[in-house]
């Protein structure tokens, strides 16, 4: 009698606990998982909105307008179907303008690339004084691109310009850097490779220190020379760092403008007419926003193929450590 009313009284205070656990777990579990989903959406909102408000939503106007007619104001006034893109593509001058993009995107990269390489080797070598050639091969990253363009605008003035003075003094004549056809893309393009030249140096340094040493080591106890050693070892182990300023410096290249806006505005004879500079005259000088969109449309695509030619290519060259 007594067991049977202890073990009553057993099932009746066990069972409920142990129905009601496994439920109560489930139910705190998902609750919590909802509530790291909500937080984690919470802080991806602003995010979020500024890709939607600066990116997306004028991504999908550029391509409604880029099939209108618009008015000065940028009102459509008519459907254009494909007529931009025709008439974009029987233009010589955006053959002309894609023509004097890759070739100023041609003229900038190497060279910024190189530099920033030789610059960054250099001081990793140097001992004493690095830390004042860090900051002047740095130092470009301080300057915006106005200032920069208005500080090679003085250098580049025919009569006044240290590179005319300087030049003087060793027997050349003057040379018209901004306006002369056949020197203002070579000025433009030197500008550029000095300005953007910090960006590589600081990379490629802090990739030069992070290499393993006893690699360089082994390398110089079985004999290995100074160039062997940088085109067989250093180089490879660098090549995750050049790759991605490859992408980064061809995509800059593409949609550069402020120096050109500044310095040649296209000019002279279009002789700088780069691709987004010709989407800046036919949208706010000519006020053609179907023309300019249609532009812009193609130097995105265009964009998009080069960076897959990259990874395609280029990527398969590149040694992971």
């Amino acid at each position: 009698m007594n067991s049977s009313l202890y073990s009553d009284k057993s099932k009746s205070v066990l069972s409920p606990a142990s129905a009601a656990t496994p439920g109560s777990r489930i139910n705190a579990g998902a609750l919590r998982r909802m509530r790291e989903h909500l937080l984690g959406y919470l802080f991806l909102a602003p995010s979020v909105a500024i890709f939607i408000l600066f990116f997306f939503y004028p991504m999908a106007r550029s391509v409604y307008l880029s099939f209108q007619l618009t008015d000065p104001r940028g009102r459509v006034a008519a459907y254009a179907g494909w007529d931009n893109y025709s008439r974009m593509m029987e233009s010589s001058a955006f053959w002309n303008s894609l023509w004097i993009t890759v070739k100023f995107t041609l003229m900038t990269v190497p060279a910024g690339l190189v530099l920033g390489l030789l610059c960054a080797s250099l001081v990793h070598s140097a001992g004493k004084g690095s830390k004042l050639f860090r900051f002047i091969f740095s130092l470009p990253l301080a300057l915006s691109v106005g200032t920069a363009s208005i500080l090679w605008m003085i250098l580049y003035h025919p009569s006044l310009g240290m590179l005319n003075y300087l030049l003087g003094q060793i027997g050349f004549g003057q040379v018209q850097w901004l306006t002369d056809p056949g020197a203002a893309l070579d000025s433009v393009s030197l500008m550029t490779v000095w300005m953007n030249s910090g960006f590589p140096f600081v990379l490629l340094l802090a990739a030069i220190q992070g290499l393993d040493n006893d690699i360089m080591d082994s390398s110089r106890i079985d004999g290995a020379s100074m160039w062997r050693t940088f085109f067989s070892i250093k180089l490879p182990l660098l090549s995750p760092t050049l790759f991605f300023l490859a992408v980064v410096s061809i995509m800059s290249a593409f949609q550069s403008f402020g120096q050109i806006n500044i310095l040649t505005r296209g000019g002279p004879a279009g002789s700088t007419d780069v691709l987004v500079y010709s989407i800046y005259r036919e949208a706010f000088i000519n006020y053609q926003f179907g023309t300019g969109s249609a532009l812009a449309i193609v130097l995105f695509i265009l964009m998009l193929l080069l960076t897959a030619v990259q990874f395609l290519v280029l990527g398969k060259k590149v040694h992971y450590q």
